[in-house]
Parts: C-alpha cells; sequence; structure tokens
C-alpha cells in the first residue's frame, strides 16, 4: 500500500514528505517560483529551487497556473510567514493536470456570478473556512445528543401529509397519489419518540417559501429532536444546554476557521445557560414601545427578531405563542389557553430565530378537536392519533435549521453561503 500524503493541518513537526492539493497562488522571481499550495485541510508555501531540480520538475512547476493539480514532495519547515506556519522546500514537483484559466479572479464578484460559479467557488479561503465550520457544528450537535440519550433515526422525506400544513410544501406524484417533500420529520419523530424516549434526526426539509431574504432557503438541513416525559420547561433547558455547549466546542476547534471569517468570537464566548425568557405578550408590548407596528395575534418576521435581539447579548426565548399562529399540534397553556408551551429561540446580532419548539398536544380527543379546527382530516392523522390512544405521555421537541446556527456562530452574512449548493426562489443550478 504506498504511504498517504501529508495533511497539512496535522504538521506538527518539520518532516518530509509529499502533499498532494491544488495551486492556491503562485509567483515567480526567476530562479525561484513560490507557491501557495492547499490540501483540502489547510495552505503551505511551496518554495521550487531552479539549482535545488531538473530542468523538468523546474519547467513543471513553472507551467502551473491557478487551481493546477500537484503533488509536491520536499522538506517541510517552519515558515511564520506561511499561512499554515509551514514551508516545503520541493525536490520533486509533478503537474498532475494544468489548469485552464480560471474564471474567479482577485477583483470583486457580484453574488450572482459567484453562485453560477459556486462549484469553483467553493475553493476560496473563505468559503472551505465555512464548510469546515459546517462540519464542526454537525458532529457537536451529535455528540452532544449522544451523550444525552437521544437516539439518531431516520424520517421520511416523502409523506401524505404535513406538519404545518400544505401552503409551503412541495407536491408530487407517488404512483397516482399526492405526496409532499417534508418540512420536518416531527410527527414520525413522536412515534420513535415512544418506542426510544429521546430521539433525533437530521436531514434535508424543503419548504416552498417565496421568499428572498438572507434567512431562507428552499431547501436546508435540519435537526429535530423529540422527548418523552418531557414538559415545556425541561424543553427549554435542553435547548440552551445544547446551544451553549455547541457553541463552546465549535470556537475550541475552529478557532481558525472563525478567524478565516472575521468573527468576533468575544460574542459568542458570552453565551451560557441558562437564556433570557420573554412571553409573547411582553414582546409584543416591547416591540411597540420601539416603534413596531406589530399588534397582538401577529406573528413575527425577520424585522420584529432583530429588535428583541438588541436588547441581549445571549439568545433569547419568545414563549406562548397565540394558538391561532402556531401548528395544530402545540399543547395549550393551562392558564391561557389561547396561548400555546411553545418558544422560538432569537439569536443575539439580528441573526434571528435558530430553533422553534414545543410541548406536545398529549390527549386524543383536543388533539382531535384541533384537527378539526385547522381542517386537516382525521383520516389522514390516523396513525398520529393512535401515539395518544397506546400510552400517551407528555412530550416536547424542537426542531434546528442547521444552516441558520452555521450563519450565526460564523457571523456569515447571507444564509446561501451557510451550504455548499443553495436553492433559493431564483436558483436551482448549479
Amino acid at each position: 500500500m504506498p504511504p498517504s500524503p501529508l495533511t497539512i493541518a496535522k504538521l506538527t513537526k518539520p518532516t518530509s514528505g509529499t502533499i498532494a492539493g491544488w495551486v492556491a497562488n503562485v509567483r515567480s522571481s526567476g530562479a525561484l517560483i513560490f507557491l501557495q499550495v492547499r490540501d483540502g485541510t489547510g495552505v503551505i508555501q511551496a518554495v521550487v529551487a531552479k539549482d535545488a531540480v531538473d530542468a523538468k520538475t523546474f519547467a513543471a512547476a513553472k507551467d502551473a497556473t491557478l487551481e493546477s493539480s500537484v503533488r509536491i514532495t520536499g522538506e517541510v519547515k517552519n515558515e511564520p510567514r506561511s499561512p499554515s506556519g509551514w514551508e516545503m522546500k520541493v525536490v520533486q514537483f509533478e503537474l498532475v493536470q494544468k489548469a485552464a484559466e480560471y474564471p474567479i479572479g482577485k477583483k470583486e464578484h457580484g453574488p450572482d456570478f459567484l453562485l453560477d460559479q459556486r462549484h469553483l467557488w467553493l475553493r476560496s479561503e473563505k468559503q472551505s473556512a465555512i464548510l469546515r465550520l459546517r462540519d464542526e457544528v454537525v458532529w457537536q450537535l451529535r455528540s452532544w445528543l449522544h451523550a444525552h440519550d437521544f437516539v439518531l433515526t431516520d424520517s421520511p422525506i416523502l409523506t401524505p401529509t404535513a406538519a404545518e400544513g400544505t401552503t409551503t410544501l412541495f407536491k408530487t406524484d407517488y404512483f397516482g397519489e399526492p405526496a409532499f417533500l417534508a418540512q420536518t420529520g416531527q410527527l414520525y419523530l413522536e412515534a420513535t419518540a415512544m418506542a426510544l424516549g429521546r430521539v433525533y434526526d437530521f436531514g434535508p426539509t424543503f419548504r416552498a417559501e417565496k421568499s428572498k431574504t438572507r434567512k431562507h432557503l428552499v431547501e436546508f438541513w435540519m435537526m429535530d429532536a423529540e422527548a418523552a416525559f418531557v414538559d415545556h420547561v425541561g424543553n427549554l433547558e435542553i435547548q440552551e444546554h445544547l446551544i451553549a455547549d455547541v457553541i463552546a466546542e465549535t470556537v475550541k476547534a475552529r478557532l481558525r476557521e472563525l478567524e478565516i471569517l472575521g468573527r468576533d468570537v468575544s460574542t459568542l464566548a458570552k453565551i451560557t445557560a441558562p437564556f433570557p425568557r420573554l412571553t409573547y405578550d411582553e414582546a409584543v408590548a416591547r416591540l411597540i414601545k420601539q416603534g413596531s407596528k406589530i399588534k397582538l395575534g401577529d406573528d413575527f418576521g425577520a424585522p420584529e427578531e432583530e429588535l428583541i435581539s438588541q436588547d441581549y447579548d445571549q439568545p433569547v426565548f419568545i414563549e406562548f405563542f397565540p394558538t391561532t399562529i402556531k401548528a395544530f399540534y402545540m399543547q395549550p397553556h393551562p392558564d391561557h389557553p389561547e396561548r400555546v408551551l411553545c418558544a422560538d429561540l432569537i439569536a443575539p446580532e439580528g441573526f434571528g430565530e435558530i430553533i422553534g419548539g414545543s410541548q406536545r398536544i398529549d390527549d386524543y380527543e383536543l388533539l382531535k378537536k384541533r384537527l378539526r379546527e385547522w381542517k386537516l382530516k382525521e383520516s389522514d392523522y390516523a396513525w398520529y392519533l393512535d401515539l395518544r390512544k397506546y400510552g400517551s405521555v407528555p412530550h416536547s421537541g424542537f426542531g434546528i435549521g442547521l444552516e441558520r446556527l452555521v450563519r450565526w456562530i460564523g457571523g456569515i452574512e447571507h444564509i446561501r453561503e451557510a451550504i455548499p449548493f443553495p436553492r433559493l426562489l431564483n436558483r436551482l443550478r448549479p
């Protein structure tokens, strides 16, 4: 078996070996060629000296263009001026493939051009840092949930019914029967929670919202969690400890990527549980005092979420929304039946909602009543009603939008950069 190439991110001491990667920058000063070579884990400066290699090797290095793929072999030493802190004195240079003229230059490009070139734009330092940050957030979420007895399960993407109404669902044909692309796996998680206690899923979800904000995607990744024998208060406690711990561990593991993104990590260091709580009514009163035109009964949009976040350097829970603007399955407040035991978690710094959750209705007759009030067919939800007939218990859950969480942690301006290939209202390609 051939030896594995060196990995830039794992260099800890001077060594020798081979690095396989791509040319991120190249310049020449006659007898010396300086290349910045990235291998997906980092960037190293490579120096090819004319008097240290044969003519063929020097010619190959001189022929390398931006984004050409290469294999370089030589001695690696410390070099503070190199992006990674390392420099390779090249003794062998293989030009694996000479790249054509690269379409993305050092000049400023507009967002539409960059999104058209998304398959190449991902190679830039900033975009690669975002993808590594996303990877870290995913694994920290999974690790926390695993450590707290949540079992990973899988929910279907094709469903015959909607969890929150059909107005924002993509409809498709399922062998002559209507089906929808799922916008959440929540209803199915409630079933698996009755088998396993605490469960979560993690996968793509779809919402046909005709929205063009910095916070919306048509296709995005959602982590839904559900826990039996957990009430509304316990649900919030799970969420705040999950978020605080994930942020702390992500900052620790991905400080370099956050530096590349220009993120002020001191703001993230302030995130500690417990998080402040506001009732919906308190939030509306505060918004009106700040000049908002919102009135009781209205849902919050991006402007309202940003106004609320201005008063906090922590995420804040907004609790007890009106029944009429939330989903049919939410448990009514015991003292205020026109409100439900739910909460949205609003991130600070104007990044908006990152979690929505609630205690679920556990009473069979009340759930049937809600289905009628929402004009949903009882027959479509017969299996869901069964969960209230056979060992029903108080239970709660929540959903985290991965891209929204990554956007906040990374301080990313637009959510389209928080996913490798964004699907937007006006974009299906590449």
